[in-house]
């Protein structure tokens, strides 16, 4: 059940965010990047282990760099970020013991996180292929 929340919260948050145009601002996408990264923080904080915490921190300021450079340069970094985190999710809990952590959080984040990177990739395609027409028209008048 936890999966399909993922996908279905992921693509109501992409597509109202296009309908709106949060997402024509080239930050959105690393912001979200940023927000997902820091919740195993917040579950570490929650479980009140100290080591786990700056584990997490450790593994927060990847992604955040991560998406930081996307945003600056290319925002198919952010793409694999966001598909990065959601394999994370999977195996998280095998590598850290987060008490924090509730258990179904692995299933919905790796859900949200790779739906967001699916339809960000879909985005940017699309993006390309929009600005490929028009330069062949351009091209053509």
């Amino acid at each position: 059940m936890e999966i399909l929340v993922g996908i279905f919260l992921a693509l109501g948050i992409a597509f109202s965010s296009t309908m709106i145009g949060f997402d024509k601002d080239r930050s959105f996408y690393p912001v979200i990047m940023i927000v997902i990264s820091l919740i195993y923080v917040l579950f570490a904080t929650m479980g009140d282990s100290s080591q786990t915490l700056i584990v997490e921190i450790g593994i927060a300021i990847v992604f955040q760099g991560i998406a930081v450079s996307g945003y600056k340069s290319s925002l198919w970094l952010v793409v694999l970020a966001l598909a990065a985190h959601g394999i994370w999710d999977i195996f998280h809990g095998h590598f850290i013991n987060n008490t924090g952590m509730p258990i179904w959080w692995p299933g919905f984040c790796s859900a949200y996180d790779i739906t967001a990177a699916l339809y960000l990739s879909w985005l940017l395609v699309s993006l390309a292929n929009s600005a490929e027409a028009d330069a062949k028209e351009s091209v053509g008048t």
